[in-house]
């Protein structure tokens, strides 16, 4: 895939930050009281792939003014090597914005994770082309990829509109699109036309399609194999007659990725992903993996996947180091990986955990 050069950035990405709060040793939520917080989206989970290996990645993101969450936050993404713009917006009194809070467990054998998403007040569901510059993005500093999620798309009518600006933006001033449909049947609720309408006319532009084995039938109305039944492994074939429909339906597109998830327990999942480019099928068949916490295994997939294409390796590569920064990202506590360097993820997708000294 060519992308643009001369860019001040590698990867954009709109997003709304928050903070995660997970019990420790993996206690269930409604039993623990000591927690890990750490600053996450799902958006800058799958950026950070690309800025712990040395690209230059920004958020397009707001924040609560005078707030010390937003200060947190601000500063965990710092440490993390990511830009960010956006508007420091006024709080708005005891019943205005925050940053929202997604209070989740990781789960332990037969039990598994329970989330609990706090989204009242979101300070990001106020995200509008307003407060950006979009023509000194995207013309003067310059974007190889925009990475747009559809949870973002889809978390109020202010953030549906956004993206489709930010999309419009970026495809007339040659910025690749990528789309990872991140269907959430909650947010689609009473707006399922309108979101529909938007959805499609995003993956209209996008270069780059990416969801799991339910995204691409619930957010874009593709059929694809029936659920239950076989093994997630004897599906394969019927995803792949799924994608080449995604492709029939969306031809301007050039790449279709799509994960493989099934449970065993919290703590083994077969994972593995289809990759469509060009004609040709890349698989990475389903394999056992352990999982410490599952929550940002999709995000780090992603993320894999952009650096990839960011760093121009042959596409057989793409899939390969895609599945293995997700299966990074379920051996950690963080919603989102960091990888050391790249020896690191071959190592992980060739099954090498030996001691490295």
């Amino acid at each position: 895939m060519k992308l643009k050069e001369n860019c001040k950035y590698n990867l954009v990405i709109p997003t709304s930050m928050g903070l995660r709060l997970t019990p420790v040793d993996r206690m269930p939520v409604h039993m623990s009281n000591q927690y890990l917080m750490t600053s996450t989206s799902a958006e800058s989970n799958v950026g950070q792939i690309s800025a712990s290996l040395g690209k230059k990645v920004k958020l397009l993101t707001a924040f609560v003014e005078d707030n010390a969450i937003s200060d947190f936050i601000k500063g965990e993404l710092r440490k993390r090597n990511i830009d960010f713009e956006g508007p420091d917006v006024p709080t708005g009194g005891p019943w205005g914005y925050r940053h929202h809070i997604n209070i989740a467990d990781s789960g332990y054998g037969m039990r598994g994770p329970h989330v609990l998403n706090d989204r009242a007040g979101e300070v990001g569901r106020s995200l509008n082309a307003k407060y950006f510059d979009l023509d000194r993005i995207f013309k003067e500093e310059g974007a190889q990829i925009i990475h747009i999620s559809g949870l973002i798309a889809a978390l109020s009518a202010d953030t549906s509109e956004f993206c489709l600006e930010v999309a419009r933006a970026a495809k007339a001033n040659g910025t690749k699109i990528a789309f990872d449909l991140n269907h959430r049947a909650s947010f689609w609720v009473g707006r399922e036309e309108e979101l529909r309408a938007a959805f499609d006319e995003i993956a209209g532009y996008a270069d780059i399609l990416i969801g799991n084995e339910e995204d691409y039938q619930l957010a874009l109305g593709i059929k694809g194999p029936e659920a239950g039944g076989v093994d997630i492994a004897d599906k394969i074939d019927g995803f792949k007659e799924m994608v080449k429909r995604v492709h029939e339906a969306y031809p301007n597109c050039q790449v279709f990725a799509n994960t493989l998830r099934d449970v065993k327990s919290a703590n083994e999942h077969e994972w593995g992903a289809i990759l469509y480019v060009n004609d040709n099928f890349y698989v990475v068949e389903p394999r056992p993996i352990p999982v410490l916490d599952r929550i940002g295994g999709g995000d780090g997939f992603v993320g894999g996947l952009l650096y990839s294409i960011l760093s121009g390796w042959d596409e057989d590569k793409w899939v390969k180091f895609a599945w293995a920064t997700g299966a990074l990202a379920s051996t950690l506590l963080t919603d989102y990986a960091c990888p050391a360097n790249e020896e690191q993820v071959w190592a992980i997708y060739e099954g090498n955990a030996r001691v490295k000294r």
